[in-house]
């Protein structure tokens, strides 16, 4: 199947066929039980499996060694999820792989795009192909190995009573494995200013790993969206905060990846510091305006 992403034509294998209209449908999303006994054993069972339609979309770079086994583990987290793997044309292989994923496998879908351009285009470019398919509830997740999918249950249960769902390395019971302590200290600086600038609760708000209703993602504007790298999920946040959105954090543990390189780079952290303080001046100019807008109206009368 071929369709356009930003004015390009892309193409996808396996695309999933018929679904239901969606909608924020707490009552398809399943109930799980999840125990952890440590980073590396986490055991899931699975209660109940009566949701339809998640979709798992998993932007790849040079991911030729993790992306088998986090699709092996994910399906063994959540075995009727469906992943999309949206692949920036990695010159390591990892499109070949996803398409020889997907011919053994119904539950993978890949969408090809000609060059690297951005993880905020590929999430914008999976997001409009889950709501063409029709999938109820749509999951970011890396491919690395960073995000343990055996944590994906606690982020659908909890979806049952919001909108969007944050997998927060910074809420209690959330930690990080195996980081450097000066990324580690990158992050939080960055989460504290965030909160700071737009003046949200949030903890986590760049953190990529993140479930949204169907819904929800009507209520984004996601056509007009032109950050990249982690600014993205900074930007999803905002969006979702002001649009009145039910925005949950659940605590999840965040592995530093073991195989591959980092996308982590200046640049990145240089959008992010220019977009966030860009919107969080706009938003207090805003609020001003909105406190003098009744003294203007008085002293005309």
């Amino acid at each position: 199947m071929r369709c356009l992403v930003s004015g390009r034509q892309v193409r996808t294998s396996r695309a999933r066929r018929g679904g239901r209209k969606h909608g924020i449908t707490r009552n398809r999303i399943s109930r799980y039980r999840i125990t952890r006994t440590g980073h590396r054993g986490i055991i899931v069972r699975r209660v109940r499996s009566d949701h339809t339609g998640v979709l798992v979309i998993i932007p790849t770079y040079n991911e030729a060694l993790t992306l088998e086994k986090a699709l092996t583990r994910l399906h063994t987290a959540v075995p009727d999820a469906h992943a999309l793997v949206v692949d920036d044309g990695s010159p390591d292989g990892t499109g070949e792989l996803a398409d020889h994923l997907s011919e053994l496998d119904s539950r993978v879908h890949v969408m090809h795009r000609t060059s690297k351009r951005g993880l905020g285009t590929a999430y914008v470019a999976g997001f409009d192909w889950a709501r063409r398919h029709q999938y109820d509830v749509i999951v970011e997740m890396d491919a690395d190995g960073s995000h343990q999918p055996e944590e994906l249950p606690r982020l659908l249960n909890a979806l049952r009573h919001a909108d969007l769902v944050l997998g927060s390395r910074y809420v209690p019971g959330g930690s990080v494995v195996n980081w450097a302590r000066h990324r580690e200290l990158l992050s939080r600086s960055a989460n504290l200013y965030a909160r700071l600038a737009l003046g949200i609760r949030i903890r986590d708000a760049t953190g990529g790993y993140r479930a949204f209703t169907a819904t929800a993602l009507e209520h984004l504007d996601l056509e007009t969206i032109a950050s990249q790298g982690y600014c993205f999920q900074v930007d999803l946040a905002w969006r979702a905060v002001r649009a009145g959105l039910r925005v949950v954090e659940v605590p999840i543990t965040f592995v530093e990846r073991e195989q591959g390189q980092s996308k982590m780079g200046a640049d990145i952290v240089r959008e992010a510091l220019l977009r966030v303080s860009r919107w969080g001046i706009e938003h207090r100019l805003a609020q001003l305006r909105a406190r003098l807008q009744p003294l203007a109206s008085k002293r005309r009368r």
